[in-house]
């Protein structure tokens, strides 16, 4: 099972940013589709954005675009969401996951969060108006 813990979360005012982090254990991810996913009080979570086997290849919620950047680090932290131009609505635990291989798919195919094996337990990001 692999280990996902995030950071980078905290309260932040309207058009401020923040990056996020995943780290993870035990496991090189490479050949691993990685997301984001958050989740407001009340409401089902939703993807934010996936980043797939290749790095480059990347799904983004029509919410974040332009505004919110997946990267990865297979050296390092596995993932980064880097957020700008936060808004109220963005408020939410945000939540790193990991699909494990195999991953057949593009970005586009993993942004149901059924479809992925492990999770982090979440950070909170608060965006104050």
């Amino acid at each position: 099972q692999v280990q996902l813990v995030e950071s980078g979360g905290g309260l932040v005012q309207a058009w401020g940013s923040l990056r996020l982090s995943c780290a993870a254990s035990g496991r090189t991810f490479s050949t691993y589709v990685m997301g984001w996913f958050r989740q407001a009080p009340g409401k089902e979570r939703e993807v934010v954005a996936a980043n797939g086997r290749s790095g480059g290849d990347t799904t983004y919620a029509d919410s974040v675009k332009g505004r919110f950047i997946i990267s990865r680090d297979n050296a390092k932290n596995p993932v980064y969401l880097q957020m700008t131009s936060l808004k109220p609505e963005d408020t939410a635990v945000y939540y790193c996951a990991a699909k494990r291989p195999p991953t057949f798919f593009g970005s586009s195919y993993y942004s149901d969060a059924w479809k992925y094996d492990d999770w982090g337990q979440g950070t909170q990001v608060t965006v104050s108006s």
